[in-house]
């Protein structure tokens, strides 16, 4: 059910869509230029769409252990694989040319999923917590944390109970905000539903 989209940000509406096929699980997505890079999960495929005509695409494969997250400083792609590790892919040829280990207090920080790139270092969600690690692209370094979870227990109080650990964020960097949104399951069992937009979040955070 995986899809690529453009959404207008104030109303909602998709103005543009390409559909993935069925037993494609598309995970990470970042634009570089005109193009827009996908990696897909539990799979060493990828995508190239170009960013005006979603019907214009070419694969690649990439040599992560896995698909997770995509992020770009503008010049190369960073990766990451559900591990601890973080990537940095040419994105002309598609090889890895840099990993570091993410690290924190010398312990790895595992299960290393949504990235975006803001203010030079890399933002990493980690799966299944409501945490995201400010990472040193150079050497892994946490250099602090953004702790959402009170975030997250004032939606739920709010009204918005539907809502699970944090699973995604998008930066946009236009307007100096973080977007994120929340996994989702419901009564048939663990599976990906919909998602929720968790707020809308102004920088400077709250971190430690």
């Amino acid at each position: 059910q995986s899809s690529v989209r453009k959404v207008d940000l104030q109303t909602g509406k998709v103005l543009d869509q390409h559909q993935m096929d069925g037993h494609m699980f598309g995970e990470g997505l970042t634009l570089l230029d005109d193009r827009l890079f996908q990696v897909t999960w539990l799979k060493n495929d990828g995508f190239i769409y170009d960013r005006h005509n979603f019907s214009k695409r070419e694969s690649f494969t990439h040599k992560m252990r896995d698909g997770w997250g995509l992020a770009t400083d503008g010049k190369i792609l960073f990766g990451s694989d559900g591990t601890s590790k973080l990537y940095q892919l040419d994105p002309i040829s598609l090889e890895v040319t840099k990993t570091v280990t993410v690290k924190y207090q010398d312990n790895d920080v595992s299960y290393i999923n949504e990235l975006e790139y803001i203010n030079g270092e890399v933002w990493a969600n980690v799966w299944q917590t409501d945490c995201i690690a400010r990472v040193s692209h150079e050497d892994g370094q946490v250099a602090s944390w953004i702790l959402l979870h009170e975030l997250r227990q004032q939606l739920w109080n709010s009204g918005n109970t539907e809502i699970d650990v944090l699973n995604g964020i998008a930066w946009d960097e236009e307007n100096d905000r973080l977007f994120g949104k929340s996994f989702c399951t419901c009564s048939f069992g663990p599976w990906i539903k919909a998602s929720k937009v968790l707020g809308q979040l102004t920088l400077p955070l709250c971190s430690q």
